[in-house]
């Protein structure tokens, strides 16, 4: 009797452990916590205006709303950052934080300073590639300069994005200043800085792109 329930017991346990995994196997892939880091400029550091006003705080905040508890938003972004400053910085923030998803909001510092386009794809190529090797999901912010800077170099300025999003199969806004840039109501004094808010509308282009990724 005593051995009877004993493997009465095995058995409970057996079948406990196979219904756990069951369930586990059966959630969306959007049940599973992840975290996502955004690497980006003034325009994610909230430059100007409250950091709680900014898109990066309403990003957590939405993401609460829908997924409560579940995903975390790291902001790694620091004001004036370009790509090269950001290459030198992306190894620890990798190793530190071990995100999930990568977006990279980043070059428009680079072109405002003229930087040639081919080493703003090459230092973006190389976030991607060491992103990726850590299996994080990789999405780009794209971005566009004023037009006095030339039309051959804001051409390959804004081609960078779609270059490195095909090459990388990574997801990309075109434009992540959409809808703002051009409207002085939804810009700072200094009228490169979108203000407070302007920033829903950040969000907004950018949110489809993460929530996919999720």
């Amino acid at each position: 009797m005593h051995i009877k329930k004993l493997l009465n017991l095995k058995m409970m346990k057996k079948l406990t452990h196979c219904l756990m995994f069951s369930m586990i196997c059966l959630l969306p892939v959007s049940s599973f916590a992840k975290s996502i880091m955004i690497l980006g400029d003034s325009l994610s550091a909230g430059y100007g205006i409250n950091p709680q006003q900014g898109w990066v705080t309403l990003l957590q905040q939405r993401l609460n709303q829908q997924f409560p508890k579940q995903h975390k938003v790291i902001n790694a972004s620091v004001s004036g950052e370009t790509t090269s400053g950001a290459l030198a910085r992306l190894p620890k923030l990798l190793q530190t934080h071990q995100p999930n998803i990568v977006v990279i909001e980043l070059g428009g510092n680079d072109g405002l300073r003229g930087q040639p386009p081919q080493m703003i794809q090459k230092n973006l190529a190389q976030m991607i590639q060491q992103s990726q090797k850590t299996k994080a999901t990789v999405i780009l912010l794209g971005m566009k300069i004023p037009p006095n800077y030339g039309t051959a170099y804001s051409t390959a300025f804004e081609n960078n994005y779609k270059v490195l999003s095909q090459q990388y199969k990574v997801k990309m806004h075109p434009f992540f200043m959409n809808g703002i840039a051009g409207n002085k109501s939804l810009m700072q004094k200094d009228l490169i800085h979108p203000n407070a808010v302007a920033q829903k509308i950040l969000l907004d282009n950018a949110y489809p792109l993460i929530k996919a990724a999720l």
